[in-house]
C-alpha cells in the first residue's frame, strides 16, 4: 500500500523547474484565447491551441537553439493546420484524411528525427491535421484559421525567446541519426496510422483522427519497450481524461466556460508532460475534447464513446507495430 501511495505521489509531483515552462505555454494560449472570447468566437480556439503547442518545443534549450526548434515545430504545426483546413474545405472522404495523415506522419517522422526536435516525432502536427480536417467547412475561412494558428505560434516563439535560459551553445553538434533507423522509424508511423485509420473508417467510428493520433503518440519513444509503455500510459491517461471531460461536457456549460477550461487545462498538460505521460494525458484529453466540441458541437456521450474506442484502436496498432518492428534502440536526443 505504501508503495502504491509513493508511486502516485511521485507521479503527481512534477519538479519545480517544470512550472515555469508550463506557465509560459499556458500564457501563449491565454492571450489569443482571451482575444477570441472578446471577439465572440470561442469556437475558434482550436486553431490557437495548436499554435500554442509551439511553446512546448525546446523546453530546456538555450535561446538560440530554442528559437530554431520552436520555429521548426511551429512550421510543422501551422502546416498541419493548413492541410487540415484545406481537407475540411474540400469535404474530403475519411479515407483521404487517412492517406493525408499517413503521408504527413511519414515525412514528419524523418524531418523531426533529423531536426532532433523535442517533443519527439510528428504527433502534434498529425493531430493538428486530423483535428482541423474534421471541423465543419464554413465556420471560418481557411486563411483565417491558418492566421490564428500562425499568430499564436509566433507569440509562443517570442515568449520562448524572452524566457530562454542564458548560456553558451554546446561546442559539439548532435550526431546525425542513422538513415536506416530513420526510415524504419518512419515506416512504423506509416503502418500504425494506416492500420488505425483504416480500422476507424471501416468500423464507422466518427473522428478517425483520434485513432490516428492514438497510434502516432506512443511511437515517439526510443525503443520498443518505451513505445509499449507509452501506449499503455496513453490508454490509461485518455480513459482518466474521459472522466474529466464527462464532468465538464455533460452539464453542457456555455461555449465561453468551455473555452476558459481549455486555456486552464493547457497548464497542467505541459506541467506533467515530461514528468508523467499518463497524468499529462489526463488533462490533455479533456482539453482536446472541449476544443473539438466547441468547433463541432455533438452529443457528449457520443463524443466520449468515440474517443474511447478510437484510442483503443490506435494504441493497439502502435503496440502491434512496436512489437513487429522493434529495431535498434535509438539514442535519446
Amino acid at each position: 500500500m505504501r508503495t502504491v501511495y509513493t508511486r502516485v505521489r511521485s507521479a503527481m509531483t512534477p519538479p519545480m523547474a517544470d512550472h515555469r515552462p508550463a506557465l509560459r505555454v499556458a500564457l501563449g494560449l491565454a492571450v489569443p484565447g482571451v482575444a477570441l472570447l472578446a471577439a465572440g468566437r470561442p469556437d475558434l480556439i482550436i486553431y490557437a491551441v495548436f499554435g500554442a503547442i509551439t511553446g512546448m518545443y525546446g523546453r530546456t534549450d538555450t535561446r538560440r537553439r530554442r528559437f530554431a526548434h520552436q520555429t521548426q515545430g511551429g512550421l510543422i504545426l501551422v502546416l498541419g493546420v493548413a492541410i487540415g483546413a484545406a481537407l475540411a474545405d474540400f469535404h474530403v472522404a475519411p479515407a483521404v484524411l487517412v492517406i493525408a495523415a499517413v503521408a504527413f506522419a511519414t515525412v514528419g517522422s524523418v524531418v523531426t528525427d533529423y531536426l532532433a526536435l523535442k517533443p519527439e516525432g510528428p504527433f502534434y502536427g498529425v493531430f493538428a491535421l486530423g483535428a482541423i480536417a474534421t471541423v465543419p467547412a464554413g465556420r471560418v475561412a481557411p486563411s483565417s484559421a491558418i492566421l490564428i494558428c500562425a499568430a499564436t505560434a509566433l507569440l509562443a516563439v517570442l515568449l520562448g525567446i524572452l524566457d530562454a535560459p542564458r548560456g553558451s551553445e554546446p561546442a559539439t553538434r548532435l550526431p546525425m541519426p542513422d538513415v536506416r533507423d530513420v526510415l524504419l522509424h518512419a515506416s512504423r508511423y506509416a503502418i500504425a496510422i494506416t492500420a488505425a485509420g483504416a480500422a476507424g473508417v471501416a468500423l464507422g467510428i466518427d473522428h478517425a483522427n483520434w485513432a490516428i493520433a492514438a497510434a502516432a503518440g506512443p511511437l515517439a519513444a526510443a525503443d520498443a519497450s518505451g513505445r509499449i509503455k507509452r501506449g499503455i500510459h496513453r490508454l490509461a491517461g485518455t480513459l482518466a481524461g474521459l472522466v474529466v471531460a464527462a464532468v465538464l461536457l455533460v452539464p453542457q456549460p456555455s461555449a465561453y466556460v468551455l473555452a476558459v477550461c481549455v486555456m486552464l487545462l493547457l497548464f497542467p498538460t505541459e506541467l506533467f508532460m515530461a514528468h508523467h505521460h499518463a497524468v499529462a494525458l489526463g488533462f490533455f484529453t479533456p482539453l482536446i475534447m472541449l476544443m473539438t466540441d466547441l468547433a463541432k458541437p455533438t452529443s457528449p456521450l457520443n463524443l466520449l464513446t468515440y474517443r474511447g474506442l478510437d484510442t483503443i484502436i490506435g494504441v493497439a496498432a502502435a503496440i502491434a507495430v512496436a512489437l513487429l518492428l522493434p529495431g535498434r534502440e535509438r539514442a535519446a536526443t
